[in-house]
C-alpha cells in the first residue's frame, strides 16, 4: 500500500529543497537499507521531472569492517572515485537510515580520523556542499523510534509532521531575524553555567528553510574566529563517531577551546584535536522548528528544537570571503535548549535582549514563536 506521506516528502525534497530541473544529474544516496522506500520514490519522481537519477547504498556494517583495517592510501582511493562521481552531479539527496546508530563506535579513533579527513571532507564538505544542490535527511526506522522513546508508528507520525512542515511560510517569518543579525556585532549568551560573548560582525547570515536539511528551521551565522570568550555547558546529548556524549563543557579564550570536558573527556579532546580548526567555532544558530520540542539524540532534529541554539566546533557553516571564519574537517552541531524546563537563558544582540527562556521578546520577532509557525 502506498504511503502518501512518503510521496509528498519525495516531491517536496525534489521540487522545493533541491529545486531539481530537467536534465539535472542527481545522486540519491541511501545510508542504511531502511531508507529504500523513500529512495525508490525519489528516483521515480526525479525521472518524472526529467532528471537523471543515480543511486548509491551504504551498509554501515560493511563500512565498519572496511574502516577497521583501512589505510590512508585505501581511503584516498575510495574517496577518489566517489569524488569523481560527485563532480558529475548537479544535485544530491542523502537518506540516512542506519539501523544501528552505534555501528562505528568500536572503530579506532585514528581510523575514523583518516576517514573524515580523506573521505568525508573532500567528497562531502568540499565538493557536495559547495558545488551541488543538496539536502540530507533521516528516515524513520526502529532505531530512531527507540532513540526517541516512541513506538515506530508514533515516531512516523511525528516525523512526517515535522518533515512536511510549510517551510516556505517559515522562511518568510525568518526574514526579520536575518536582518537584525546582519546588523549585529556583539552576541552575549547567558544560562546555567554558560556565559559567552563573541562577534558576528560582517559574517554571513542564512536561513535554514528546508533546502539543505530536513527537518529544518534555524537561522545561522558564523562567529568571528578569534572573538569567542567565556564558557558554555550544553544540556543535550550528542553523538560523534558512535560515542554518546553528555555534559559537554567548553572554555574559550580568543576563540579557541582551551578546556573541554564531558562524560567522555578523553574521546572529546581527541575529536577536537583532529586538526587546528576543530577547537574553533564554525556556527552559531537559533533553533525554530515548532514541532520539535525534545532532543532525540539525532543532530538533524535536535539542532532545530524550538527555543534552542547550537554552537558548533569546526568548519564554518557558510563561505565568508573576509577570511574571519574557520576551516576544519570537523563540523559538530551541539545543542543547548533555553526553555524554562531546561534552565532558561537569555540571548542579547548588541546589549538588546532578543530571546528569553526560548521565546523571542522583540515585537518584530514574535512571528517566530512556535504558535505562529504551525
Amino acid at each position: 500500500m502506498k504511503d502518501a506521506r512518503i510521496e509528498k516528502l519525495a516531491n517536496n525534497l525534489l521540487t522545493y529543497s533541491v529545486g531539481i530541473e530537467k536534465g539535472d544529474n542527481i545522486l540519491i544516496e541511501i545510508l542504511g537499507e531502511d531508507g529504500i522506500p523513500l529512495g525508490k520514490d525519489l528516483i521515480k519522481r526525479a525521472e518524472e521531472l526529467g532528471a537523471n537519477a543515480y543511486f548509491n547504498i551504504v551498509n554501515y556494517e560493511v563500512l565498519r569492517v572496511m574502516l577497521e583495517n583501512s589505510t590512508e592510501e585505501q581511503i584516498r582511493l575510495y574517496a577518489k572515485h566517489d569524488l569523481d562521481r560527485m563532480k558529475d552531479m548537479d544535485a544530491y539527496i542523502g537518506v540516512r537510515a542506519n539501523p544501528n546508530t552505534a555501528e562505528l563506535v568500536d572503530v579506532r579513533a585514528d581510523k575514523i580520523e583518516i576517514y573524515n579527513k580523506y573521505y568525508t571532507y573532500p567528497v562531502h564538505i568540499k565538493e557536495r556542499v559547495e558545488n551541488t544542490k543538496w539536502c540530507i535527511l533521516r528516515y524513520p526506522n526502529n532505531a530512531m523510534a527507540q532513540m526517541s522513546n516512541m513506538s515506530l508508528e508514533k515516531f512516523e507520525d511525528f516525523y512526517f509532521n515535522v518533515c512536511n512542515l510549510d517551510y516556505e511560510k517559515m522562511s518568510k517569518a525568518m526574514t526579520g531575524l536575518v536582518d537584525i543579525m546582519k546588523k549585529t556585532d556583539k552576541v552575549h549568551i547567558l544560562g546555567p553555567n554558560t556565559d559567552l560573548t563573541f562577534s558576528i560582525k560582517g559574517m554571513t547570515v542564512g536561513k535554514a528553510k528546508g533546502k539543505n536539511n530536513i527537518p529544518d528551521g534555524e537561522v545561522a551565522t558564523v562567529p568571528v574566529r578569534d572573538s569567542v570568550n567565556g564558557y558554555i555547558t550544553y544540556n543535550t546529548e550528542t553523538r560523534n563517531n558512535g560515542i554518546l556524549f553528555n555534559n559537554i563543557r567548553f572554555e574559550f579564550e580568543k576563540g579557541k577551546i582551551i578546556k573541554a570536558t564531558s562524560n567522555h573527556t578523553k574521546e572529546l579532546n581527541k575529536i577536537l584535536d583532529i586538526d587546528e580548526g576543530a577547537r574553533y567555532i564554525g556556527e552559531f544558530a537559533l533553533g525554530l522548528n515548532p514541532y520539535i520540542n525534545e532532543p532525540i539524540g539525532d543532530t538533524l532534529f535536535d539542532e532545530k528544537i524550538n527555543g534552542s541554539f547550537h554552537f558548533t566546533p569546526g568548519n564554518e557553516v557558510d563561505k565568508n570571503e573576509n577570511g574571519r571564519g574557520n576551516k576544519s574537517s570537523l563540523h559538530w552541531d551541539i545543542v543547548n535548549i533555553q526553555r524554562p524546563e531546561y534552565g532558561g537563558g537569555e540571548i542579547y544582540f548588541d546589549d538588546v535582549l532578543i530571546r528569553k527562556d526560548g521565546r523571542f521578546v522583540l515585537p518584530e520577532l514574535e512571528v517566530l514563536n512556535p504558535e505562529n509557525l504551525i
